[in-house]
């Protein structure tokens, strides 16, 4: 069970920094196989960076080396930081949740979304029309809207269905608080944000919208690749206007987790934990066509991980697929950025959290190694066959059998038992693969793992693999004389 005791933190934060080497590792297997130009990503526990790491290029045409310093488009987390924003004027007795949207937007005064409240509006339950009805500016045909725009669409047509009615995901809702911000404080909403949640955090390479004078410093953005393709695209970068309190927002992985950290319960930087429980209540359980697609609080997505109620959101521009998830008792931030429109930042994000819980918790009894064993990382590796890629890792002391191109890494992970120098065992569990059996370990003259031999079938180094996969396509590769002397006979 992931709870907030000080003894678990701390155990935590230690397994985490330990296995983040192979974090990484799992991250660039991830994004080689999904074709992915470029993947930041960080993880913070207790507060502690524990892992920060940058994959790919920033640029595919230039083939720019991505670095963790990179800025990227965040899209949609801009909601956090808009209802944020909004609770601590609520804290401050500025706003109400409950005001009527058309109490700091005039121009709605006898429009249908006039009575819309505040809450309502975070929530994605006023109703609002998600973008409006021309909305090709997603894809770069028109200007974003400003916020004379914003008001016309809503006006004209912002009303799709009744208050409460249903839940319904709109960034034309959330211009329209950013638009009360500014009445409320009296700044533009990029500069409230900046002195009210950025500065208090020390935010350097975050912002509430595109900054022209950065643009060297931006990730770009990369088309999709449909049906086969092996070429993406560059997406410009453009200014989101009245729309930045919905998605505008650029940062870096390691700001996001430092910010999403700020939303751990305690830590009262931003907000009291009073208004962090408001945020991250269950508001609603989105269910379409009979199955839940979804849940969300004040603000934040809601998602259920292993043991772990997380919170957080996950960001699509142009470009760009981000999630950052937060367990708010654990102290655990999943950060993961990608700068394409395909990017598989949720299966990341979420497989991080996954290997986290796997080193930080045993899936299995598996017995302690015999007195005189090597020690575990000897047999630690990623090893390939016809048949895919696996790694023996060490996660949380312990021997592990990860798939590292599977886009759950749980389903497919097995704790390995050490029986001598040359031996493992997969742990006897129900399973269609090799629980209970031996796998045999080959060593070259110096002790490096050359082989091993999983339910029968023989994996190499990758590198090994690629050398000798030709040959392997054809009958009987094991017995010619140029097959490598590393494979064991049977």
């Amino acid at each position: 069970m992931v709870t907030g005791s000080p003894d678990r933190l701390a155990a935590q934060t230690a397994t985490a920094r330990a296995a983040a080497g192979y974090l990484r590792s799992w991250v660039e297997a991830q994004a080689a196989h999904r074709r992915v130009p470029g993947v930041q990503v960080a993880i913070r526990s207790g507060g502690e960076l524990v892992l920060s790491a940058a994959i790919g290029v920033a640029d595919a045409g230039s083939g720019t080396p991505l670095t963790t310093t990179h800025l990227f488009r965040i899209a949609s987390h801009s909601k956090t930081f808009t209802a944020t924003a909004v609770l601590q004027l609520v804290e401050a007795g500025r706003m109400r949740l409950d005001d009527p949207i058309a109490l700091h937007v005039p121009e709605l005064v006898g429009s249908p979304v006039a009575a819309v409240t505040v809450r309502e509006l975070l929530g994605h339950q006023a109703g609002v029309v998600r973008d409006g009805e021309q909305a090709d500016f997603w894809q770069l045909g028109t200007p974003f809207p400003d916020r004379a725009q914003v008001v016309a669409a809503v006006v004209r047509a912002g009303a799709v269905h009744q208050r409460n009615e249903h839940f319904k995901y709109s960034n034309l809702g959330y211009a329209l608080v950013g638009l009360a911000i500014e009445t409320v404080t009296g700044s533009s909403f990029a500069d409230h944000c900046r002195t009210a949640i950025l500065e208090p955090l020390g935010l350097v390479r975050t912002g509430a919208e595109y900054d022209p004078a950065r643009a060297g410093e931006y990730a770009a953005g990369h088309t999709g690749l449909l049906l086969g393709e092996d070429t993406r695209e560059v997406i410009e970068h453009v200014d989101t206007r009245a729309l930045a309190p919905a998605t505008g927002f650029f940062s870096t992985a390691e700001e996001l987790s430092a910010y999403g950290a700020a939303h751990v319960l305690g830590d009262e930087r931003l907000l009291t934990d009073d208004s962090k429980r408001l945020m991250q209540r269950l508001e609603s359980v989105v269910t379409a066509y009979g199955a839940e697609v979804g849940r969300y609080g004040v603000g934040l997505q809601l998602m259920t991980v292993g043991e772990r109620e997380l919170v957080g959101h996950s960001g699509g521009y142009p470009g760009h697929i981000t999630l950052t998830l937060v367990d708010p008792v654990g102290g655990l931030v999943v950060s993961v950025l990608t700068n394409a429109i395909d990017g598989p930042a949720h299966d990341l994000a979420v497989g991080l959290v996954k290997l986290v819980d796997v080193a930080l918790d045993p899936r299995a009894e598996v017995p302690a190694p015999p007195a005189g064993a090597p020690p575990l990382s000897a047999f630690t590796g990623r090893f390939a066959s016809l048949w895919g890629m696996e790694d023996v890792a060490e996660l949380g002391g312990r021997l592990v059998l990860v798939r590292p191109l599977a886009p759950d890494p749980l389903p497919g992970t097995e704790e390995l038992q050490v029986l001598d120098a040359d031996t493992l065992r997969v742990a006897p569990q129900p399973g269609f693969g090799a629980p209970g059996e031996r796998v045999p370990v080959i060593r070259d003259a110096t002790g490096r793992v050359t082989s091993i031999r999983l339910a029968g079938v023989t994996g190499v180094p990758v590198e090994e693999f690629l050398r000798r996969r030709s040959a392997m396509t054809r009958t009987g590769w094991a017995q010619s004389p140029s097959a490598s002397p590393a494979i064991p006979s049977a």
